[in-house]
Formats: structure tokens, sequence, C-alpha cells
């Protein structure tokens, strides 16, 4: 290392390939790391911060003998870089049941939490329950598809009032070879088409809501299509089949946020049908679903009465009417029994008056047909990020009900507008992946640090009662470095940081802005059932082989050379104090009782990103 040692590690740079021999600075020169450590943080450390944002838990749990295994989660509300708030929900541990009636389950959590929450897996779904004190019971049996409300048909006879083209048809490159035109169809009587529905509970809406927005977070930057595309329900695979019991299928539009633009108020849900044989027997698939009928079944503006936005309430279903197959006639019948055997897609008509009248469109949950509309500029669609033949929707099971959850506009986040489909149709198997909850330990290398945090950088996960994943994701450049206390696969207390990457102690590991990114060093360690991240026994540490300093979690009272934070915490740039890469942190420090979400805040373009 060259200069002084009140020299910070994260300003050794790259180009040095041999580390110089650090002169022995006389004592007059040497700053009190402590002090040194309030100079840079910009605050006195009070003699009762003890850096730990972690709290353990134990909850007991009853459950039936249809519950199979429990997940204890929790929710925290979080700021993204642009500053938006969103909630996330994580899993804390995952415990199989083992035919037991009662089960204590410890978990580890972060202190400031929005709620926690039990999840009960069965052969036929999950249960969510919200844990209220140190217990929790599974209360229901698995739930079935006869569950679900049971709606009467509605009265009265309906039938085609008027056919138009589509925006596609009238638009050039939205339809594909072969299709010259896609007509879209009205009814005479869409108040008569409307059924009372049977309102949520309290406890359900609540329930959805903390998991449907921690599932799909508000916001563009948070990539909900990601998730979208791993479940596989696009293309074929977004199409629900016809039973032909004797009920209507039902949708109930329960939830809508315009964000001022009234993207959804003005826009209206299709519908259309066909039989799978006649799909796969098309020569031009895309072609054979542009030139199906598509019927109009819910103007939202008729429904979302008032213009409300972020209201999730169950109030009316609207039936779905069979005109039998090819292209009908104005005045036409339809019949609200279906044949079994169909399958049924659905399409929101987006008719933005704001923006200069340009958000128009057709939005398909079947990407396919959306051929060109996901980047047209000139309808505004294209700053959704979105590719052409993405979805615009996607299912989410939320216990025994199914959710259409669209995507209207142009932020990608699948929230904006929510809709119940049920009746004599089958449901997609869906079952919700949150991740594991992440724990991150951030050390300094050397006594006099920058406190950017980022020198070795472990993430861990709890991935049952008995296992826990361990990756060592970034480490700085120039000292020798070993992780002690994991002892697992190939992350030994005698394996240098660097030659773990393939890496030589001149380099930095991931902690450069525009640097190339380096896979982590994964392993998986057994545990004991009463493991914790807080139990000092069992926590990794830092050895700095070139100075002979450990460097463990720091006590009450101590400089943070070294910290847990039970998140998936963005750690600072190099160069870039914590301080300013979190702008709470101070505030924290000097306080614990303050801004202890803080990590859940980084500063635009001051934090590491991959």
């Amino acid at each position: 290392m060259l200069g002084l040692l009140l020299l910070a590690s994260c300003s050794k740079s790259v180009d040095y390939y041999e580390p110089e021999p650090t002169p022995t600075p006389s004592p007059s020169t040497v700053e009190d790391p402590k002090q040194h450590a309030e100079r840079v943080l910009g605050f006195t450390i009070p003699s009762d911060q003890d850096w730990i944002s972690t709290t353990k838990g134990t909850v007991k749990v009853n459950v039936t003998s249809s519950v199979k295994s429990v997940a204890i989660m929790a929710m925290v509300s979080q700021t993204d870089e642009n500053g938006e708030s969103f909630n996330s929900m994580t899993v804390l541990n995952e415990v199989e049941t083992n035919n037991q009636s009662s089960l204590t389950i410890n978990y580890d959590t972060p202190s400031k939490v929005e709620a926690l929450y039990a999840a009960f897996y069965t052969d036929s779904g999950c249960k969510y329950e919200k844990i209220e004190g140190s217990s929790v019971s599974f209360t229901q049996p698995a739930m079935t598809r006869g569950s679900t409300d049971v709606f009467e048909f509605p009265s009265g006879e309906f039938s085609i009032a008027s056919i138009e083209s589509s925006y596609a048809a009238q638009r050039t490159g939205y339809l594909v070879s072969g299709v010259s035109d896609e007509k879209l169809y009205s009814f005479n009587d869409y108040a008569g088409l409307r059924i009372d529905a049977p309102a949520y509970s309290e406890a359900y809406a609540n329930r959805l809501r903390d998991l449907l927005f921690s599932y799909f977070p508000n916001g563009r930057s948070h990539k909900n299509i990601t998730k979208v595309r791993a479940s596989g329900y696009s293309d074929d695979n977004a199409y629900r089949m016809t039973t032909g019991e004797n009920q209507p299928i039902v949708v109930c539009p329960i939830y809508k946020n315009d964000g001022g633009y009234k993207e959804v108020i003005n826009s209206d849900l299709y519908y259309y049908y066909f039989k799978p044989a006649d799909l796969e027997s098309a020569s031009n698939k895309v072609a054979f679903l542009q030139n199906l009928p598509k019927y109009k079944l819910i103007p939202l503006g008729d429904h979302f009465v008032g213009d409300k936005d972020d209201v999730l309430a169950k109030t009316a279903g609207y039936a779905c009417l069979y005109f039998g197959d090819g292209a009908p006639q104005e005045g036409q019948k339809g019949t609200f029994i279906f044949p079994a055997g169909y399958k049924i897609g659905f399409m929101v008509r987006a008719k933005t008056d704001a923006e200069n009248g340009v958000k128009k469109g057709e939005l398909y949950f079947d990407g396919r047909l959306n051929t060109k509309i996901n980047t047209d500029k000139g309808f505004n669609f294209k700053s959704s990020g979105l590719a052409n033949g993405d979805p615009r929707a996607t299912w989410f099971k939320m216990e025994d009900r199914i959710l259409l959850c669209w995507e209207s506009g142009t932020d990608g986040d699948f929230n904006d507008i929510l809709m119940e489909v049920e009746g004599s149709v089958t449901d997609p198997d869906v079952v919700l992946e949150f991740d594991h909850n992440t724990y991150t330990f951030c050390f300094e290398d050397r006594q006099l640090g920058d406190y950017d945090l980022n020198d070795v950088v472990i993430k861990a996960k709890r991935l049952d009662k008995t296992h826990v994943e361990y990756s060592i994701v970034a480490c700085g450049a120039q000292d020798q470095l070993y992780v002690k206390n994991i002892n697992a696969g190939v992350i030994t207390d005698n394996a240098e940081v660097h030659s773990l990457f393939n890496k030589g102690t001149n380099q930095f590991v991931n902690t450069e802005s525009g640097a190339s990114y380096v896979d982590p060093v994964v392993v998986v360690k057994e545990v004991g059932e009463s493991f914790s991240f807080l139990d000092e026994a069992t926590q990794p540490y830092l050895y700095d082989k070139t100075t002979d300093l450990e460097v463990k979690l720091a006590k009450k009272g101590e400089k943070p050379h070294g910290i847990m934070i039970p998140y998936d915490f963005k750690y600072p740039l190099e160069q870039v104090c914590v301080k300013d890469a979190y702008t709470e942190f101070a505030n924290w420090g000097k306080k614990d009782i303050l801004s202890s979400n803080w990590y859940t805040k980084p500063a635009k373009g001051k934090v590491y990103t991959k």
C-alpha cells in the first residue's frame, strides 16, 4: 500500500500491481481509529449504538394435516433510487410440517417491518395469514374451486349492438399478412350484464393488497416483466379452458390506478374464444387470433364510477356471452353457457384522452398479438420497456381466487388493473415464489477506513431450518483477505478471497461502476434448527493477512468496521462513503431509533448495481 496508514483502503488503485510496504508512522501521525471513523462519518458514535438492525423471533404455528410446509415472511417498506416507495416480501424461514399439528419456527427479521406473514402450503394451494403476536394458526381447509362465489345468470336478452374495426386494423404494420381487418363487437345492455358480487372481507382485501403489491411493486424500476415471463403464462399458456358447467364466466374488476392519465377509466376489457384444434391447424397462429371476433365485456369507466384510484374492492362482475363460432351479425343474440373445451383470452383496449390522445391501442394477454404496440413510440407505449411479443397481463393466484393483473400503460409494473376471473373456466396452476430474505455482511479491511463498506461483502440466505446459503459478492484490492467462520465448500478459513474469484490481490471485484461483473462465490452450509444470524459464534468475519487484523461485526459503541444488514443491501461504490450513499445513515448512527430502515433508501448513482 502507498502512503500513510491513514489513507483509506478504497483509494488503492488497480494500477499498482505489487503492494508497497506500509511505512511505520510516528505516534503523532496516527489518528485514533474511532475518532477517524467519527470524522469520516460526520457524527459522534453513541456509547449505546450497537449497529444491529436485525431482530430474533419465534412463532408457534398450528396446522391441520393438509398443510405440508410453512414459510414465515416479512414485508418491508423501502425506497428505490428514484425516491419511489414500495413494499417487498421475503421468506425468513421455511419448515416442513412432517405431519405435526404444532411446530415452533425461529427466524431473523429486519427490526422494522410492515408485517409478518405465514404461508401455509397444501396440495391444493397456499393460504396466507398475517402473524399477530407470537402464534398463528391455519384455520381453513385446503382451497377448492367450489369455494369461490357462485353467480346467477343475468336476466334479459343480450345481443350484438355495433361492430367496429380495432385501432390495430386502422394502423400500418399491426396486422400480420393475410389479415385485413380485426372486428370488435359491442353489446346492447352493459348495465344488464352487471351482476352484484359478494365483497371481500377486510382481512382478505388487506392480505391481497400486501401480497400482490409486494410481488408486483409499483414503478418501472422493478422490471416486473421478469416475473411475468418466468411464470410462462403467455402465448398458448395465457388462455383458460371453458369447462361447460352450468354457470357463467364472470370477470370482476377489483382495482385500478390511472396515475392521473385516465388510461384505465377510458378503456374497455374485451374477450375472445376459440377451439384449440382450430388454432393448432392454422398455418399462421397470429393471423388466426387476429381474425377472431373480440367482444367488449366491461366499459371500465362505467364500473369504476367516480374515477377512484388505488381502491381495492369487489362490487360487481360481468358475464361473458357465447355467440358460437364465426363472426356474429348485428342483432345476433348470445347465451351465457359456453361449451366445454374452448379457450378464452382477454384484451384491454386503451383509450387514454390525456397526452394529446396518443395512448390508444389494443393490449393483449397473449404476447404474440402485441405485434407492434409495445414498442410504438408514436402511441406512447414504447416507454414501458416491453418488447414486441411480451404479454400485457399475467395470472396471480391468491388462495382460491384467480386474478388477472394488467399492464395497461407504460411503467411495466403489471398492477394497473386487477380483475378476478371465475365461473366455468379452469384455473392456472400459479404458485407465488417469494425470494428468501438476504442478510448482507459488509466489512472495512483497514483500521482507518473510508467506510464504503465494500472491502468484503457477503450475502446470506436462510434456505430452510437447517441450511444457509453464503455468497461472497465483492472485495477491495491489494490486501490479502480471508473470510472466517463459514467453512463450507470452497469458502474455507484458508482460502484467500481474491483467489476464489480467480483474481489477483491487486484487483477490485464488483465495487467499481462500469467494471465487468464477476459472479459471486456461493456455498450452502448446514446449520442447526436454532441458528440465528445474530449469534456471534456463527457470524462470518474478515481476516486481513496483510495487516494481521481481524474484523468482526461491531459491538456497542464501536466504530462500524463490520455490520450486518437484514436486507439485499446495495453497498456503496468504491470510494463512496456510506453516509453519502445512504443519506439517512448518519441519523441512524447518531440515534438508532431514527431512520432505522436507512438501508432501503440508496442515493441514485452512489451504490453498486450489476
